[in-house]
């Protein structure tokens, strides 16, 4: 039966989607409607670096060596984060699940109460690539701009610090169609995983941002499944 997603900062939410499907943009959004604190993997990951932990440092050698993260750190940094003393009753998670088995781990690690949505923001490919290669990063804070959705009130200069901005490597069309295959072969099994088990609701995400969190709200409040 479809039931509302609560507003009392206890919600679990994960969000889907392409890369520059607006993920990072929308869980932001969400975290202040809902009450609930926006965990990205990426940020994690960095907070562990940070705080130089032995997950941290482990993290760290991975990507010191150009290797990816492997699902065993990945998770127990899930884990330290979202589950463990101190964690939050509620979350909206942005990069976790990537696989299925890293599904499966996640679903393990929410017992008993388990995760309430699984929310799958779907967007054309010539979209996101249109999104991702106008996507423009400030070289000194790292603040996220783009050049149709987002621009800098001055062009090529950063808002936040007055730095330069830069195109990522990773951010070229050939670059980007990469990804997208990969996150096809690996990722987007993850849907009919979700659908399978009643978890699934996808959101149109193209449009303007504020358009696209309209409609994704109206599904939690509306039709979220549980």
């Amino acid at each position: 039966m479809a039931i509302p997603v609560r507003r009392d900062g206890s919600a679990r939410i994960v969000l889907l989607g392409r890369q520059g499907s607006g993920k990072g943009t929308q869980a932001a959004k969400l975290s202040m409607t809902y009450a609930i604190p926006h965990v990205s993997t990426g940020e994690a990951f960095r907070e562990a670096i940070k705080a130089g932990t032995e997950l941290g440092q482990r993290v760290q050698a991975y990507l010191d060596s150009g290797e990816l993260v492997p699902d065993d750190v990945v998770l127990a940094v899930v884990r330290e984060r979202l589950f463990g003393p101190g964690a939050p009753e509620g979350f909206i998670l942005d990069g976790v699940p990537r696989t299925i088995g890293q599904a499966e781990a996640l679903a393990a690690l929410a017992e008993p109460r388990g995760i309430d949505v699984v929310v799958d923001l779907d967007v054309p490919t010539e979209e996101v690539l249109r999104r991702m290669s106008a996507r423009r990063v400030c070289g000194n804070c790292g603040a996220n701009f783009n050049l149709v959705d987002n621009p800098p009130r001055a062009a090529g200069v950063c808002d936040v610090c007055g730095g330069p901005l830069v195109q990522r490597d990773d951010d070229t069309e050939e670059a980007i169609r990469r990804r997208l295959e990969l996150y096809e072969d690996a990722t987007a099994p993850l849907i009919a995983w979700y659908r399978e088990r009643g978890l699934l609701v996808t959101v149109d995400a193209t449009g303007p941002p504020e358009e696209v969190n309209r409609r994704l709200v109206a599904a939690l409040d509306g039709a979220a499944p549980r």
